[in-house]
């Protein structure tokens, strides 16, 4: 069985890509820079680009399962190439299909529901990697600054959206399901800075921005107007789902979610000085 991980580089796509080594599979990683990628030896990393479907034929050869992403890494736009992508698919006999949400029902996922592949959509929500955004000011400053103290958020751990993945990519019975994700607690901004203090021995201070500095620091870095009016509308009045914990890591895998404080722990060396 060989199974193609798109979005290989990422943090889920190199969780998926080890763990499926791990367990023996045959892994092919589709990236545009394969002399870049780093990925484990053992792994088969091929050329392709998702805007461009012309260049993946050769990479679903003989490929019985695809982890896919749905967005466009230079922009995190939505592909518009989801009706090519799974005409190739179904030509090269794919049987399992794994699609990452990047947040709406865009054109890959409409054109693998009306597709016969057998599809799995993986709806994760907030990323507890997301706290690595913080890790500089730590380090530097011992401060965390962000709106929305208060926010809740039922964070996941990217190992656990991986565990799910593989599991529908080698598993029969997951077929036409779609997945919300989250971890076992729903935790606030504060949450996250306290967990993250007893995880590296030291206090951090956390620094609530009004809604204008955060805008400015955003345009600042350079983000585009309606990526900050979405970013910054999300945490001051997140959708219910965002903070609902559901148990479905623990019924398709059988380990409970991961917490955040495991993941603090496993990434201390982010947040000290060397």
């Amino acid at each position: 069985m060989t199974i193609l991980v798109t979005g290989a580089t990422g943090n889920v796509g190199r969780q998926i890509v080890n763990q499926l080594l791990e367990s023996g599979h045959h892994v092919r990683a589709l990236t545009r820079n394969p002399s870049t990628a780093k990925l484990p030896e053992g792994v088969e990393v091929v050329y392709g680009d998702l805007t461009e479907p012309k260049t993946l034929a050769p990479a679903l050869n003989g490929v019985t399962g695809i982890h896919l992403i749905t967005f466009n890494s230079d922009g995190y736009t939505p592909l518009q190439t989801g009706p090519e992508i799974v005409e190739l698919a179904q030509k090269a006999g794919v049987r399992r299909v794994t699609v990452l949400w990047n947040g709406e029902n865009g054109p890959v996922e409409r054109a693998m529901e009306a597709s016969a592949l057998g599809w799995t959509f993986l709806q994760p929500v907030e990323f507890m990697s997301n706290a690595l955004g913080w890790a500089e000011s730590i380090r530097l400053e011992g401060i965390v600054r962000e709106p929305y103290g208060n926010s809740p958020s039922a964070m996941i751990h990217v190992a656990d959206i991986a565990d799910v993945a593989v599991a529908a990519l080698v598993g029969d019975s997951h077929a036409g399901k779609t997945y919300t994700l989250t971890g076992p607690e729903v935790l606030t901004v504060f949450d996250k800075v306290r967990i993250l203090s007893a995880a590296i021995g030291r206090d951090i201070r956390f620094v609530e921005l009004t809604e204008d500095q955060a805008r400015e620091r955003m345009r600042e870095q350079g983000a585009p107007g309606d990526a900050i009016d979405f970013v910054l509308g999300w945490y001051a009045n997140p959708p219910k789902s965002a903070y609902t914990v559901v148990p479905t890591v623990e019924q398709v895998t059988g380990h409970p979610a991961r917490t955040f404080a495991q993941w603090a722990s496993e990434n201390v060396q982010y947040f000290k000085n060397p």
